[in-house]
């Protein structure tokens, strides 16, 4: 068996066992969450930015990952440097249950902060005027003096984890072309961080392999989309969410 084979079987084993474990657990409703994944398209095969978990991390220990994480209350406030395009409005406004569009905007710039303050690559431009203040998790962007940049993002898929988990994410992917980072915060990375390795990774590599099984099935969508040629908005969006214990996958406003 070919060490790709392998891959893939070990794969499915655990995408199996994701797909089956036990919903013991009492419903939780899940919270809002963005993924980021950051492409490099400069060369003759695109790459992908993974981070590597610490290997004393409770989740995923010593995983390869997409930086992410939950909708926080200053992603609403947070201005922007250039609203989100119309149409990826539309794609984030998909779907049940239905949202408005200051959450719609919350998502987007939501995977950009997460991305700033996990890999410290951050996707913003200058402010205009006075300086705006931020806090919490902006507080790079205040420093640099950006605002947040969403307009370069696309949705490439919506994905909710299984009932029966005890903690559950109805998350928004997210990709951007690696010319959008505007930023670099130093220190970010290193070994006591919760990233503690951030590579560039070619689309198809082993790393890749060993992703999680639902975020293996982003990538997949967004393998396809790069190959058929730039990233457009009007692309359908899958939708991965589990009935009956089984997953399902729909497409977003189908």
């Amino acid at each position: 068996m070919t060490a790709a084979a392998r891959a893939a079987t070990e794969g499915n084993k655990e995408e199996k066992k994701q797909n089956t474990e036990a919903d013991h657990h009492p419903y939780v409703r899940p919270k809002d969450a963005a993924t980021l994944i950051l492409v490099d398209r400069s060369g003759p095969i695109a790459k992908v930015l993974v981070g590597r978990r610490h290997d004393k991390v409770v989740f995923m220990p010593g995983k390869f990952v997409f930086p992410g994480g939950r909708v926080d209350k200053s992603d609403y406030r947070v201005p922007v440097a250039a609203p989100i395009p119309p149409e990826l409005e539309a794609n984030l406004l998909k779907g049940s249950p239905k949202i408005n569009a200051a959450r719609a905007k919350s998502l987007a710039v939501a995977a950009i902060r997460e991305a700033c303050e996990e890999t410290g690559l951050c996707l913003g431009r200058k402010s205009e005027g006075a300086a705006t203040k931020l806090d919490g998790g902006w507080m790079p962007f205040a420093e640099a003096g950006l605002l947040p940049d969403p307009s370069g993002l696309f949705l490439i898929a919506r994905a909710i984890t299984p009932p029966g988990r005890i903690k559950r994410f109805d998350t928004r992917f997210f990709t951007a072309d690696a010319s959008a980072i505007t930023h670099r915060v130093d220190g970010v990375i290193h070994p006591d961080a919760e990233l503690v390795e951030l590579v560039w990774v070619e689309l198809g590599s082993k790393p890749l392999a060993d992703l999680h099984p639902m975020t293996r099935n982003v990538l997949g969508e967004l393998e396809r989309r790069l190959a058929a040629g730039e990233l457009r908005h009007d692309a359908p969006v899958p939708f991965f969410h589990f009935y009956d214990g089984k997953m399902q996958r729909d497409v977003l406003g189908a």
